[in-house]
């Protein structure tokens, strides 16, 4: 089976993105999780195995919603850059999202608050969204679950338009959609962890080295970003040559 090394590493980084951006951002998703917990009946929320279905059901239509956000990003980079040659374009892209995503490890460790005001690129769009997502509460099926997923996979989020920044530098919508959903699977130990580990990865989550460190990563993502070639696995499979 043949694989394209660029590509991979672009799931790679989306995917470490989701691990590295869900812990900070635990205590915006946890209070959405608790708003899903807290309107089911107490029967579910009092049995782990039907409450863990219902988060299940929650975070496959918030994952949904990602991809969908790279199905959007790949249609217009596609028509965007059809005046450009195909090998500026994707180069260009690069840089930008390395750029973005530096940026977004320098807001997480604390050294560029002002990274914040992205979130107002999607607020329009969200004061749309957002009050189908009320009509959900309180949740009683699972398919409620996952539509109130799909509804909050919206929220506007700085690493969310990160990520999709990162979707950007696929080479087709698909590719784009996949980037998307591995950064969503990697949001998903922290988030459906909320439930169970709440008070640990709270604390995590307020530890300032740990966002230091955390913000380090992202950083050296954006540099795996403008500069593919320094992927591990790149190197590996050269040197194997």
């Amino acid at each position: 089976m043949y694989f394209d090394l660029d590509l991979n590493s672009s799931y790679i980084a989306a995917f470490a993105m989701g691990l590295f951006s869900s812990l900070h951002c635990i205590g915006m998703c946890g209070s959405i999780i608790g708003a899903l917990t807290l309107s089911l009946d107490q029967t579910i929320r009092n049995n782990k195995a039907s409450l863990f279905v219902y988060l299940l059901n929650y975070n496959m239509g918030r994952i949904l919603s990602y991809s969908l956000g790279g199905v959007v990003i790949g249609v217009l980079e596609y028509f965007l850059l059809q005046p450009f040659s195909e090998g500026q374009a994707h180069r260009v892209l690069q840089i930008f999202a390395s750029v973005i995503m530096s940026c977004a490890g320098l807001y997480i460790a604390g050294w560029f608050p002002r990274f914040a005001y992205i979130e107002k690129i999607g607020a329009h769009w969200w004061r749309i969204v957002e009050p189908y997502g009320r009509k959900l509460i309180p949740v009683k099926s699972r398919i409620q679950a996952f539509l109130f997923g799909m509804i909050w996979g919206w929220l506007p989020c700085g690493l969310i338009y990160t990520a999709l920044a990162l979707a950007a530098t696929a080479d087709s919508i698909q590719h784009s959609a996949l980037t998307m959903l591995s950064f969503g699977l990697g949001t998903m130990p922290a988030v459906m962890g909320v439930g169970i580990m709440t008070s640990f990865l709270s604390k995590l989550a307020k530890m300032q080295r740990f966002k230091q460190a955390i913000g380090v990563g992202f950083i050296f993502l954006a540099l795996l970003s403008a500069f593919p070639w320094l992927y591990p696995m790149r190197i590996h499979h050269l040197m194997s040559f």
